[in-house]
């Protein structure tokens, strides 16, 4: 049997285009980020049985979790969070007091295989460049392929398309770039003043304290909540980001939980 150019190219066309209309144009949750926190997010999300996006810009997901501090594929948990990881099948070695390593490349791979089985779509490559902002509720994301940002702006013409969702998550990080663009139109969303400097007992704390829904239809999580209320950064340390995974899922199941209610009230 032989196997022609243009059927690999039908097939990859056919798979993509069916995927995207079916799964990723209307979704219950969209995670913006593919570092700890938004893997974790979008996994829990899935798992709840959500429709869940993961949107990344760069063409590998994982965030920081590739290389440990100092270039070093080690990669630091603390208790409880090194639970999330033995459930996802990470192998830890217990260090001093109440904290794990584990090898980063390890941590990265599980924790992508999990998203992946528990149904998590990923948009790599992607950036998010805009929100969907109507009737004071955050409703999608628009979105652009992140190498044709890149490009000159006399060659760039490309405009962005949107995708609907109920509940977007800002797993963005230090940038917490949809709260940034929010802040630009709602004058009562502070703009976010970034992190402070490195604290790691209290930014492990706070990162997941932080975790919030901040707007209607926008939750900020993990690293992105620390950088909008200017809270101590951690450094080479992840429990905080994945435990504000986790928690942002939760508020996610649950406001998606009160609007299917509120739905249901209102046809009765």
């Amino acid at each position: 049997m032989t196997t022609s150019e243009i059927q690999v190219t039908k097939t990859i066309l056919k798979e993509f285009f069916e995927d995207f209309m079916e799964n990723i144009i209307e979704s219950d949750i969209v995670v913006v980020g593919a570092g700890p926190c938004g893997i974790a997010a979008a996994t829990y999300a899935a798992e709840e049985g959500h429709k869940t996006i993961l949107i990344e810009r760069n063409f590998h997901a994982g965030g920081g979790m590739w290389q440990g501090g100092f270039l070093m594929p080690k990669n630091i948990i603390r208790e409880p969070a090194n639970i999330l990881l033995e459930e996802w099948g990470v192998k830890l070695k217990k260090a001093e007091d109440d904290l794990y390593v584990c090898d980063s490349f390890e941590m990265v791979s599980k924790m992508l295989a999990a998203a992946s089985s528990a149904g998590v779509k990923l948009l790599n490559s992607v950036h998010v460049e805009d929100i969907i902002l109507k009737n004071d509720r955050v409703e999608g994301v628009v979105i652009q392929w992140f190498p044709a940002t890149k490009m000159p702006l006399d060659m760039n013409f490309a405009d962005p398309i949107a995708i609907k969702t109920k509940v977007v998550i800002d797993a963005t990080g230090h940038g917490s770039v949809l709260v940034s663009r929010l802040a630009e139109q709602r004058p009562e969303i502070k703009k976010p003043v970034g992190c402070g400097s490195m604290w790691v007992d209290r930014a492990e704390q706070e990162t997941v304290e932080l975790t919030q829904e901040i707007y209607p239809g926008l939750i900020v999580a993990g690293m992105a909540a620390t950088s909008t209320y200017g809270a101590p950064r951690m450094g080479p340390i992840f429990s905080g980001m994945l435990l504000g995974g986790k928690k942002a899922a939760e508020f996610a199941h649950e406001k998606i939980s009160e609007m299917t209610e509120e739905k249901v009230r209102i046809k009765d």
